[in-house]
């Protein structure tokens, strides 16, 4: 499991790290300010942090074409975990959605797990069928793989994770060499889908989506916490009102503002330059995954680093899309700066992979190369492999 020889730390993307350690700092500073500038409150933060980076180090001395081979043991226990908080997650009167296992005081959240559990289990089935992609047999298999987790959250239901979920299966299906036929018939399966959904919501479900095409919608009851969070991102203007003076973030208007609308807190204290800066560094640790991805002679781990990107792209655009009324409010946390001890380890582990990745981007494990059978993403993305 443990081979060093396979890793060449001249490619350790040093840039990746260090943009993951900023943002992990900022993201607690931030945190911090949302707490009222309480230390105690986010100390299970700052211990999640400091694990994350743990794990990082593990797992860049990890051979990823050995534990890659029982993916399919992976893949059962993910399907088991979740299917298990059918019956024992809780949470279905506080949040809308039974999502949560507690072990005593210890809580966490399966489907957060399932998502880098998912990314690398379909990162090894792609590898494995990327030959037969575009067969009918070989896409019915991808779809049942990849949806029943999907299906099981949404019994949670979590329809705001489910959505996390689609956008990065997506992203790696698309990279793997999908043909454009068959991307046409299944945005048109997800457009028929996603219409039946909508109009089947009820309850607070259907509040978010009225309250998204209609801003001005019950602005002092479901729409409160959108319309509180808009006003304190205006409040900020350029420069902000100052570190821990926020008065929407400060003063409690804002509901949920140490985990899904801190932005918020963000853009009211520190200000237009303030997300600004984290935007770059989020766009820069994107950048360098999809350069991962893109230099890999791997497919795996171009697979693999590409649902991370497609992971941590969505949490960004959902999260932030939806403080500024561009997305309907969902439970969909930020990386790095939302609180949530199991989101940060699950973050920190994908840059753990990614950061392996980096060092591991020729395939070692397939034998002679076969230069009649290479797949789309070898092409468009991949430079030839120089097999050792």
């Amino acid at each position: 499991m443990f081979n060093l020889k396979k890793k060449n730390f001249k490619d350790f993307d040093i840039i990746l790290l260090l943009v993951t350690i900023c943002l992990s700092v900022y993201g607690l500073v931030v945190l911090y300010s949302a707490y009222g500038g309480n230390l105690s409150a986010i100390k299970t933060q700052i211990f999640a942090t400091i694990l994350g980076f743990l794990i990082i180090g593990a797992l860049c001395t990890i051979d990823l074409d050995v534990i890659k081979k029982p993916y399919m043991i992976m893949y059962a226990g993910m399907i088991i975990m979740l299917i298990s908080t059918l019956f024992l997650g809780r949470g279905l009167d506080e949040w809308g959605a039974r999502s949560w296992i507690y072990i005593g005081s210890f809580s966490f959240q399966p489907a957060e797990i399932a998502k880098i559990i998912l990314i690398f289990c379909l990162a090894a089935f792609l590898d494995k069928y990327k030959y037969s992609i575009n067969s009918i047999k070989t896409l019915v298999l991808t779809i049942l793989f990849a949806g029943f987790p999907i299906f099981l959250i949404l019994l949670q239901p979590d329809f705001g994770t489910s959505m996390v979920y689609l956008f990065f299966i997506a992203a790696m299906i698309f990279i793997v060499g999908i043909s454009w036929k068959w991307i046409g018939i299944l945005l048109a399966i997800g457009l028929v889908v996603g219409i039946i959904l909508l109009t089947n919501l009820s309850g607070f479900r259907a509040d978010r989506i009225e309250n998204f095409l209609n801003p001005n919608r019950d602005t002092s009851g479901s729409n409160w916490q959108q319309q509180q969070g808009m006003i304190a991102i205006g409040s900020g203007m350029i420069g902000g009102r100052g570190y821990l003076n926020g008065s929407q973030s400060q003063y409690g208007y804002i509901p949920e503002k140490e985990t899904d609308f801190i932005f918020s807190v963000l853009a009211e204290e520190l200000g237009f330059v303030g997300s600004i800066i984290m935007l770059v560094l989020f766009t820069i640790l994107i950048l360098r995954l999809v350069l991962i991805a893109k230099t890999s002679n791997n497919t795996f781990i171009s697979l693999l680093v590409t649902g991370i990107a497609g992971l941590i792209f969505i949490h960004v655009f959902e999260n932030i899309g939806m403080t500024i009324g561009l997305m309907p409010v969902t439970g969909i946390p930020l990386p790095f700066f939302s609180n949530g001890g199991t989101f940060q380890l699950i973050i920190l582990s994908c840059v753990g992979l990614a950061l392996s990745s980096s060092m591991q981007k020729t395939q070692y494990d397939d034998g002679i190369v076969d230069n009649n059978r290479v797949s789309p993403l070898e092409v468009t993305m991949v430079r030839p492999s120089k097999r050792k």
